[in-house]
């Protein structure tokens, strides 16, 4: 993010808070993708690191899409549209 941003290595890595993990909470997220593979035939087109660099890019230039979803807007859109309280 720091390179991307154009900011000091680090600065983003400090706006990091940790919080500890509710019991019970997994400890680590992970997704088997063997039956993608072997019985679709699946293959990624783009290796993770380019991926997550494409998504925070996509991110970076859809600023006010975010602005929208960040801000809370969406949930009287809902509210309104489909009777659904996400108060």
């Amino acid at each position: 993010m720091d390179e991307k941003l154009g900011r000091e290595k680090g600065s983003s890595a400090r706006l990091i808070t940790y919080v500890k993990d509710r019991p019970g909470h997994d400890k680590r997220y992970a997704i088997d993708a063997s039956k993608l593979c072997n019985e679709l035939k699946w293959k990624p087109t783009v290796d993770f690191k380019e991926g997550l660099a494409k998504t925070i890019d996509w991110y970076l230039e859809n600023s006010e899409w975010l602005e929208h979803i960040t801000s809370g807007a969406y949930k009287s859109y809902y509210e309104n549209q489909y009777g659904i309280n996400l108060s």
